[in-house]
């Protein structure tokens, strides 16, 4: 028996530092050396404290900000340790329910905006995290935005502009903005 315990053993450790210990290290390592800002949680860093992350959506409920798409994360909204969608079919009577809430919502915030509501300010994303809204819901909330922070619409709209990420590799996808860096790009031309 001993001899039959012995190489096992062996192989344990021996596997156990290789697959524990060494190869973690090195990937570690290697990210680090060559995806530094991804491998320490892409965030978003302004005056030395770190306001949010490149991949994860936070809540906006105040008019003078933009909202992002709804999250369906629980127990909070943008929960990464739970990232999921609501998995309610298009036809399930809570999702219709939640999303006319939504759009009452929306016209309750912005009454004089009588154009069809973008269809991500009111559905949220498969992971229920998306940092994202499309250009057209960007659009759709700038007069709201520009009207409570006393701001140019023209003012609020080159912002927009400014910060509308084109589709990846020119065709894939769709011009998307995402919502946290254009709420910092307003906070630091806010005249009040």
């Amino acid at each position: 028996m001993k001899t039959e315990l012995r190489p096992a053993l062996v192989l344990f450790v021996a596997l156990s530092l290789i697959t524990g210990l060494a190869y973690p290290l090195l990937v570690t390592g290697i990210a680090q050396l060559a995806f530094p800002a991804q491998a320490n949680g892409s965030l978003i860093v302004q005056d030395g404290k770190a306001v949010g992350s490149e991949l994860i959506g936070q809540p906006f409920a105040d008019p003078k900000r933009f909202w992002g798409r709804p999250s369906a994360t629980s127990p909070m909204p943008y929960n990464a340790a739970n990232s999921a969608g609501s998995n309610l079919g298009p036809s399930h009577p809570a999702l219709a329910d939640a999303v006319k809430a939504r759009i009452e919502a929306l016209r309750t915030a912005d009454p004089g905006n009588t154009a069809p509501v973008p269809v991500d300010l009111v559905t949220a994303s498969a992971s229920g995290l998306d940092p994202h809204i499309s250009r057209a819901a960007a659009d759709w909330q700038a007069a709201r935005v520009a009207r409570v922070r006393g701001l140019p619409e023209a003012r609020v709209r080159a912002l927009v502009e400014q910060h509308t990420e084109a589709p990846l590799l020119g065709f894939i996808g769709e011009a998307r903005v995402h919502v946290l860096r254009l709420n910092l790009a307003l906070d630091a031309t806010d005249v009040r």
